[in-house]
């Protein structure tokens, strides 16, 4: 029988439920147990796909496709496993699911209803999620980790609240425990327990007793044994059922913050986790984790040296919205044994225009980049900034500062590279000047142009590297030196067929490329230090002790040459935590167009093109797309397309 944890939250959002359900993930899985994760959001998006990252962070890519909530991110990171769109559950989902129910007749000329109906779903969505293999085992889980969105006693997530009291008496006492996340406030130095009283209180009201009470502080302060004791006796707790969270040095350090509180112990008591068989195997596994983590958060405390990367891009003001990112460099440097230094630059700064409005701070902006140790422009959509990037990739290019471009930073890298070495000087992306006379960077022909969710070129994709790039390329020898390698993508553009063969004479090596050799999907320049770009995400696919491969050349080549020559060998053995391509996921209701990832094109995972377009449109005389494939798309300055 799998063992559920659930994770709630109280008194304010963001308290870090998912840093402590990943944390609590992982120490069960340092124990030898497969544990999986679903994370509940109770709005009505049927998935994050078309969400502003400066409201909600980023959109995560999973295999399959699905666009889901940042936490999803670190619940793969954490417990190294590969979860699908129906590990996020959402409210737009679970009506969707009844209502379609309903329109079939499944509930027999029954009233529709919250209870039991949304409430049964939302149980039957679970249980059946919790038992799909998430590792190379492809076993079923022993543990999935529930993380409860919100904030208990919002009115979203009422409905999930009262299915959680249900689903404790479904699986059985033995089988379900809740931990509740709540902030304990230091005010002038006295922790205040009357919110942590309160939200408790509250869930209790709604049928639920917390079996542990994680107490947040937002400070380096530990909770206090007076603090401890008073939440007991209000709360109905044990005293080793209450649980501090200070802030420490690196989220890296919160698993042993717990495990030195005796979650593990506790957990295994309250579940009778015991009783599970391990396999020796994966005993031993567990521990080889625990090891590694040990050492990953202890060199973490002692590093060499410190390398600055300056991130260009459009969403500075959350940083949330480069989460994944973060991630990446993060897991890089801590490979290099340095402490990362990662500027924000917003890059509408380094315009001209800012020069005439802002003086003060255009300089300061080129300052900041001018500091930098290696340049990273990552993805994004819409016009604002754009030239900004394309100014920053310009520096890093000429004056061999180690540069990676990602999915938007890769094709503003070529529009980079076609106005000031091909001397294109019009030169653009078709997302930003439909009427540019070189269009090098154009929309996907097989991509929707009416409908934005669910719709891009999205999830798991093979990217080939070409013949003879094993003798010189950096970012092949990153990846160990396979031929082909998988990374998630999420885009609507691609490089110009019709400009591939005249960039590539110029210099601009494509040495990725799709299944067809038609989609350019990664860049290179041999004689720069590091200068890569991808169409894909690889951010995430990155793990702790497993970094990106082309992150970990940005901050290798960004400490040295020889870090990076360093890197390079070590990364021979190099073992993706993605080997195979995806297999095909059930389409929900997120796919509006149908067909498999909502294509409409009936595509296995997206990855075909129709044969209408499988050379590309034919150039007009000048070398450009025909008018039809230069339209804008529809909707293009809203939603996910212009979080501006």
């Amino acid at each position: 029988m799998t063992k559920y944890i659930v994770v709630s939250g109280g008194v304010i959002s963001g308290i870090g439920k998912g840093v402590i359900a990943s944390s609590t993930g992982l120490l069960l899985k340092m124990t030898g147990l497969k544990v999986t994760a679903i994370k509940i959001d109770p709005y009505m998006n049927i998935d994050a796909g078309t969400m502003k990252p400066t409201e909600h962070g980023e959109v995560y890519v999973l295999n399959d496709g699905g666009e889901v909530d940042l936490d999803l991110g670190n619940y793969e990171r954490y417990l190294d496993v590969t979860l699908s769109r129906e590990n996020n559950i959402t409210t737009g989902k679970i009506y969707s699911e009844v209502i379609q129910r309903e329109r079939r007749g499944d509930y027999l000329g029954k009233t529709v209803q919250i209870v039991p109906h949304v409430t049964t779903a939302i149980q039957d969505w679970i249980e059946r999620v919790a038992h799909i293999p998430v590792d190379d085992t492809d076993e079923t889980p022993d543990v999935c980790i529930v993380e409860l969105g919100g904030t208990v006693g919002d009115i979203e997530s009422a409905p999930f609240i009262e299915a959680m009291r249900q689903f404790q008496f479904r699986v059985g006492h033995e089988n379900f425990a809740l931990i509740h996340v709540s902030l304990v406030p230091d005010m002038h130095g006295e922790q205040k327990t009357k919110p942590t009283q309160a939200t408790v209180r509250d869930l209790r009201g709604l049928g639920l007793m917390p079996d542990l009470v994680a107490c947040r502080l937002m400070s380096s302060r530990p909770l206090e044994d007076a603090t401890k004791a008073k939440i007991s006796m209000f709360c109905h707790v044990g005293k080793d059922q209450v649980l501090g969270v200070h802030d420490v040095s690196s989220v890296y350090h919160v698993p042993m913050l717990l495990a030195q509180q005796g979650l593990v112990p506790y957990l295994q008591k309250r579940l009778d986790l015991q009783s599970i068989t391990i396999p020796p195997k994966m005993v031993q596994h567990g521990h080889s984790i625990h090891d590694r983590w040990q050492r990953l958060t202890e060199g973490q405390e002692r590093p060499y040296g410190e390398v600055t990367i300056v991130l260009v891009g459009k969403y500075t003001d959350v940083t949330d919205s480069y989460m994944s990112v973060t991630k990446s460099l993060e897991h890089a440097a801590l490979r290099c044994n340095r402490k990362l230094n990662l500027q924000y630059l917003e890059s509408s700064h380094l315009e001209p225009s800012t020069l005439d409005a802002d003086p003060a701070q255009y300089h300061d902006a080129w300052r900041t980049l001018v500091m930098a140790d290696g340049v990273l422009v990552p993805g994004g959509f819409g016009d604002r900034g754009t030239e900004g990037m394309i100014l920053a990739t310009k520096w890093a290019r000429e004056q061999k500062k180690p540069f990676l471009g990602v999915c938007f930073g890769f094709q503003l890298a070529v529009v980079e590279w076609s106005r000031n070495v091909c001397g294109w000087s019009d030169a653009h992306h078709t997302e930003i000047n439909e009427h540019t006379t070189n269009p090098v960077v154009v929309y996907m022909p097989e991509i929707s142009k009416t409908q934005l969710g669910g719709t891009m070129r999205l999830g798991l994709r093979a990217t080939l590297f070409e013949r003879g790039t094993e003798k010189w390329s950096k970012l092949r020898k990153l990846y160990g030196g396979s031929p082909t390698i998988y990374e998630r993508h999420r885009h609507r553009w691609e490089v110009n067929p019709a400009y591939v063969e005249r960039l590539q004479a110029s210099g601009l090596r494509f040495i990725g490329k799709d299944e067809k050799g038609e989609r350019m999907q990664a860049f290179e320049l041999g004689d720069h230090p590091y200068f890569v770009g991808l169409q894909a995400h690889p951010e995430f696919c990155t793990r702790p002790l497993n970094p990106s491969p082309p992150f970990l050349g940005l901050v290798a080549a960004s400490c040295g040459l020889s870090m990076l020559e360093e890197q390079m060998v070590g990364q021979s053995n190099y073992k993706s935590p993605h080997p195979h391509p995806a297999a095909p996921a059930p389409q929900g209701p997120e796919g509006p167009e149908g067909g498999v990832n909502g294509t409409g094109k009936g595509e296995v995972n997206g990855r075909e093109r129709d044969e209408a377009v499988k050379v590309g449109p034919k150039p007009q005389a000048n070398g450009t797309h025909l008018p039809a494939m230069r339209e804008k798309a529809a909707g293009a300055a809203v939603g996910a397309d212009a979080q501006d």
